[in-house]
């Protein structure tokens, strides 16, 4: 027994598993999502396991040439990538049984100071007492060695903001409202292809991942919104990229929701309150690739925040990006569609635009996107596509037109206003799609965005 063992009786033993075992923990962990978009995460895994396997303790400068690349004359004194490339794996290593195997009997850890891995045993007790402890789960340390509670202060925000959009859902689906209108709109094809199966349907709600940047004295002053940054691996991969940057800037696990999302959830849950089937809300920041594969979505947020399905959707759809997310342009070119409710005078009219598309992902799975490139257009594409007026209109603009019918297609709205108000709107454009092949081609990768 060990002194750590006999100081905590419900400390993790260290077991002995075959290596086909351990290879499998490993690929689980991989397959999760939670390693996210960098290859080099999950080739470090890989590499680590394969050196537990054969016993080998390998050097920083031999894991700086085979797993990342760098050359032989590569100076671990003057390039901390290898450290910190270790500490954030070790962190995705804490995050993924936190997270999503919270009861696993085993657990793959990478020991402080060490740049190995090895297979422990949780026997007794919580599965993860006797493990290093997540960073920010406690006071926090200051760059002069003292502790303390600075930047506390945010986490009331970032619980407020993430569980906003489940208690409103929750809430809207226990009031008495009366069921026909949305059992109609709930048999119209549109929404009749994700409630009439035993799928699961997965809300994503576009969220803004928040991060810090710190002041001289260690303390957030200001939090900053990086269109590049959208989740923590996304964070984590900066860190990893330019290390330097972990000194000046802070990961406040913080997300924030636009305030048109509630009002665009409380319309799409008066739908899905029709499905005899689990449905469940998450943000797109927590959102992996296992998620994608396995529910109908269901996405609700800005043009500017699909982040993980950016890709898959526009390869579908007719539209593109134009010079920023508050525009719009046809493939063709033909058409722009621009945005200026970013900064609204109150005494001006403005115009934003509402965007609704609908298409399978895999041959069981179908996605549908509600967005705005602001809180107007996202609002009124809500609103119009769980009334049966709306949907009509849609079917009847389809119909006239001579593309081939398909069980994809998209609808973008004009939305004109006043003082954050909607006074009027009209549908502007709608497609048939053709989605064969998309999957392949945009989520071969686990956690790829």
């Amino acid at each position: 027994m060990t002194n750590n063992q006999a100081l905590n009786p419900a400390a993790p033993k260290r077991l002995a598993i075959e290596a086909d075992e351990l290879r499998n923990l490993a690929e689980g962990i991989i397959q999760s999502g939670v390693l996210g978009r960098s290859r080099v995460y999950t080739a470090l895994l890989r590499y680590l396991v394969d050196c537990a396997i054969t016993g080998s303790n390998p050097k920083e400068i031999e894991i700086a040439i085979e797993v990342l690349g760098r050359d032989t004359d590569f100076d671990v004194a003057k390039d901390s990538a290898v450290r910190v490339y270790i500490h954030q794996l070790r962190k995705k290593l804490d995050r993924y049984y936190d997270q999503y195997q919270q009861s696993s009997p085993h657990r793959l850890v990478i020991p402080k100071g060490q740049y190995t891995v090895e297979a422990l045993a949780t026997e007794t007790g919580d599965p993860r007492s006797g493990f290093p402890q997540a960073p920010g789960s406690s006071a926090t340390t200051d760059k002069d060695g003292t502790t303390g509670k600075r930047r506390a202060g945010v986490w009331p925000i970032a619980i407020t903001v993430l569980l906003a959009a489940n208690l409103l859902y929750f809430l809207i689906g226990d009031l008495p409202w009366d069921r026909s209108p949305h059992q109609a709109i709930a048999l119209h094809p549109t929404w009749r292809a994700l409630l009439s199966d035993e799928i699961p349907i997965l809300v994503v709600m576009g969220d803004y991942y928040i991060f810090g940047e710190l002041d001289e004295a260690g303390n957030v002053a200001r939090m900053i919104r990086d269109f590049d940054v959208n989740s923590k691996e996304d964070l984590d991969n900066l860190f990893a990229e330019k290390p330097e940057l972990g000194w000046q800037y802070y990961d406040l696990n913080l997300s924030y929701l636009p305030e048109g999302s509630a009002f665009a959830l409380a319309s799409i849950a008066s739908v899905l309150r029709a499905a005899n089937k689990p449905v469940n809300v998450k943000m797109m920041s927590e959102v992996n690739t296992r998620d994608l594969q396995r529910n109908h979505i269901v996405y609700i947020g800005y043009v500017s925040a699909l982040d993980r399905i950016n890709k898959m959707v526009f390869s579908v759809s007719g539209l593109s990006i134009g010079e920023n997310y508050d525009q719009l342009i046809t493939k063709d070119g033909r058409e722009v569609y621009t945005s200026d409710a970013g900064l609204p005078s109150f005494d001006k009219p403005f115009i934003d635009y509402g965007w609704f598309i609908t298409f399978p992902t895999t041959q069981k799975t179908r996605m549908v996107v509600i967005a705005g490139m602001r809180d107007s257009g996202l609002v009124h594409t809500a609103q119009t596509v769980t009334e049966l007026s709306g949907l009509r209109a849609i079917d009847d603009r389809l119909a006239e037109s001579e593309e081939t019918k398909s069980t994809a297609h998209e609808a973008l709205f004009q939305v004109r206003g006043l003082d954050r108000m909607n006074f009027d709107a009209q549908l502007e454009y709608t497609s048939y799609l053709n989605a064969r092949g998309m999957w392949q081609d945009e989520l071969e990768e686990p956690g790829a965005k």
